[in-house]
């Protein structure tokens, strides 16, 4: 059973509710969509499944489907007595009422030490949730997120191209990121203006490198791509030296898009007295 756009209308005019644009609320209620997310997140054979942001429960019925545990997050009071009421009955259906961004993963992910992250990500928390779940959830393997279709783009991007940021670098340096699918607006309750993208976020088996400075690695990512446009040598002017730049083959004349996370991790070593 999943929730039709019928049913979601139904239920929400029941209550007196409207989708909350505060929230970036757009309701998934088709129900082939949501079988595919649960299909292509492969979580039949994963014991432990989170779900952030379940709404009115149509993935999270999805997921139950394919026998996984799932944790549904979702954080609007005013939802959680239509999202008990629509999976209650289910016994492999854990509702957690709580902001996703201020959860004590720790506790939460208590019950397991491999997780799968599943979910329909409202815009105004897609990016900061998915760098804090990559930077401080190591108990989270895979992820499957559902998010604007340029803010997926940005979570997969290759150097030298548009979308290529500091997020690009960050998800690279943990994890390999594809798009699964494209979603249309069709299949939201409120329909949204732009399409969705599916994006597979899968956490490298071994960190790409467990002695470095994360924290200055980033800091020094971002610092290059806050004014993208200008060469390295004028975005990192004042942290990184011309001799620096000599000694970790990078060309101050580039610009922060070009340079790959490997390159990022050996101009951060260099910057930060580790050498390569």
């Amino acid at each position: 059973m999943t929730l039709s756009r019928s049913d979601a209308s139904r239920q929400l005019e029941g209550a007196g509710l409207r989708a909350k644009r505060a929230l970036g609320q757009n309701f998934v209620v088709d129900a082939n969509t949501v079988r595919k997310i649960a299909r292509l997140a492969n979580v039949d054979n994963h014991g432990h499944v989170l779900e952030i942001g379940a709404g009115l429960g149509s993935l999270t019925l999805a997921l139950a489907e394919t026998g996984a545990q799932v944790t549904a997050v979702e954080v609007d009071d005013n939802l959680i007595p239509l999202l008990r009421e629509n999976v209650d009955p289910i016994d492999n259906i854990t509702i957690v009422h709580a902001d996703a961004m201020k959860l004590n993963w720790n506790e939460l992910l208590a019950g397991g030490d491999q997780w799968a992250l599943v979910a329909n990500l409202p815009y105004n928390v897609a990016t900061p949730l998915v760098a804090d779940v990559l930077d401080f959830v190591p108990q989270v393997q895979r992820m499957l997120v559902m998010v604007q279709k340029e803010v997926g783009e940005r979570f997969c991007a290759s150097p030298s191209t548009e979308a290529y940021g500091a997020l690009s670098v960050k998800v690279a340096f943990h994890a390999t990121a594809r798009i699964a699918g494209i979603v249309p607006p069709t299949v939201f309750l409120p329909k949204p203006n732009v399409d969705s993208a599916l994006v597979e976020i899968v956490r490298h088996a071994q960190p790409i490198d467990a002695d470095i400075n994360q924290k200055e690695l980033f800091s020094l990512v971002r610092m290059g791509f806050a004014k993208r446009r200008k060469m390295l040598r004028g975005s990192l002017a004042g942290r990184v030296t011309p001799e620096q730049f000599e000694e970790a083959d990078i060309v101050p004349t580039a610009r922060a898009e070009e340079l790959s996370v490997h390159d990022w991790m050996r101009l951060a070593r260099i910057v930060n007295g580790v050498g390569q």
